[in-house]
């Protein structure tokens, strides 16, 4: 179903060794969220598409992602970063969280599918925007309904590069999304590049991939302490 579901939709081409691991990363998951709350999406198919083939619709915007480095900022479980890593081997992929356990699983599946390209940083998304080794040093910066967009964009855009992007997983909300945060992404550095409209297999209503340029560096202030982003988003 997946190789199907990619090719048809994303004109990717999985190859069998990666089919397999997508498999045996369902199984983890499905495994691991007896004991643990890692996702709601538990049917097969679901799992397939809301999962693996939503994670891997950045191809959409992303041309090629050989020897990039990206970060996913509230991974959960580890979409979009582990399906992105496995899908493509040459990616550098870092996982952030700031719940242990979550990141407890990616680790056992980078260890079950040996994945060499994938580590996780278990920490805030605040505190890791001020960190050198983290901060304007990814080319892609993701997540996937982590945040409403103007609190988004104070975790993202201070670890992208400056000519990198960060990339907002949203949902039917997505015009308005970009509409409210167009202050924190100027405030931030970014310019808003395109919205790009994606549909799945199964699902009546598309998903949306909004995507915004980091045109300039960050100011130093950003971001601020952890939970003020939230508290008191850049309007």
């Amino acid at each position: 179903m997946l190789a199907e579901y990619t090719r048809a939709c994303l004109n990717l081409e999985l190859s069998v060794r990666q089919l397999a691991q997508f498999e045996v990363l369902g199984d983890m998951l499905l495994d691991w969220n007896q004991r643990m709350n890692l996702t709601s999406i538990t049917a097969p198919e679901d799992i397939v598409v809301k999962h693996f083939l939503d994670s891997l619709t950045l191809v959409k915007v992303v041309p090629q992602f050989d020897r990039l480095r990206l970060i996913d900022v509230g991974t959960g479980a580890g979409f979009p970063g582990l399906a992105l890593a496995i899908a493509f081997p040459a990616l550098n992929v870092t996982l952030l969280d700031s719940t242990a356990k979550k990141l407890r699983f990616i680790q056992s599946v980078g260890e079950e599918l040996q994945l060499k390209n994938v580590r996780t940083i278990h920490v805030r998304a605040e505190d890791a925007g001020r960190d050198k080794s983290h901060r304007a040093s990814y080319d892609i910066a993701v997540a996937r309904a982590v945040a409403r967009l103007p609190i988004l964009m104070e975790y993202l855009l201070p670890l992208a590069k400056p000519e990198g992007q960060v990339i907002a997983m949203q949902g039917m909300t997505a015009y308005d999304d970009a509409n409210s945060a167009a202050k924190a992404i100027d405030a931030l550095g970014g310019e808003l590049f395109t919205i790009e409209e994606v549909l799945l297999p199964t699902l009546d209503n598309p998903r949306y991939l909004i995507v915004i340029d980091k045109i300039k560096k960050t100011p130093r202030q950003y971001p601020r302490q952890p939970g003020t982003p939230t508290r008191d988003p850049i309007q």
